[in-house]
């Protein structure tokens, strides 16, 4: 799947990322925090900071760590909460060996965005939570707002951040 973009609930005012897979026409709104939603248009606007932001950091770190992250997976949906993985692959030991490691979809997608890595769902989770088509996700997300959020988090300057980098 594919970052399709950032968009606002109205009705939690919380942001959302939305996923789509352009084969299948399916789309996939996961529910982020505002900071998680930052950190994710900063990757996909390819907007260069002063420091390593957290998720540049854990992507040195995995390379020193002899590792390379080979995708991304959102793997389960239990309770109205979205779980990932990040698909880690050796390059000591093993030919081919892999580990997981759990973590927030928000992280994995703001990791495959940086690092430029496949974003993978399961099917049980598209299943659950996927949209057939792209205007059944509009309907709740207008274009007005995505594109005012979008505005937003792409006008927002280190300057305007609480904790300098």
């Amino acid at each position: 799947m594919k970052i399709f973009g950032l968009a606002v609930d109205e009705k939690a005012q919380s942001p959302v990322v939305i996923l789509k897979d352009e084969a299948r026409d399916l789309a996939l709104p996961i529910w982020v925090g505002p900071v998680e939603a930052m950190a994710i248009s900063l990757a996909i606007n390819a907007v260069e900071t002063p420091r390593p932001m957290t998720h540049d950091l854990i992507g040195r770190v995995v390379a020193a760590l002899a590792a390379r992250l080979a995708a991304v997976e959102v793997v389960a949906l239990r309770e109205g909460t979205f779980y990932a993985e990040l698909v880690l692959a050796t390059r000591e030991g093993e030919a081919g060996k892999t580990e997981r490691v759990d973590c927030r979809p928000s992280d994995a997608i703001a990791l495959a965005a940086r690092l430029n890595v496949p974003i993978l769902v399961s099917e049980s989770v598209l299943a659950e939570a996927g949209t057939r088509t792209l205007e059944s996700a509009r309907a709740e997300f207008s274009g007005a707002e995505r594109d005012k959020w979008t505005d937003e988090l792409e006008n927002l300057s280190p300057d305007d951040l609480k904790y300098k980098m």
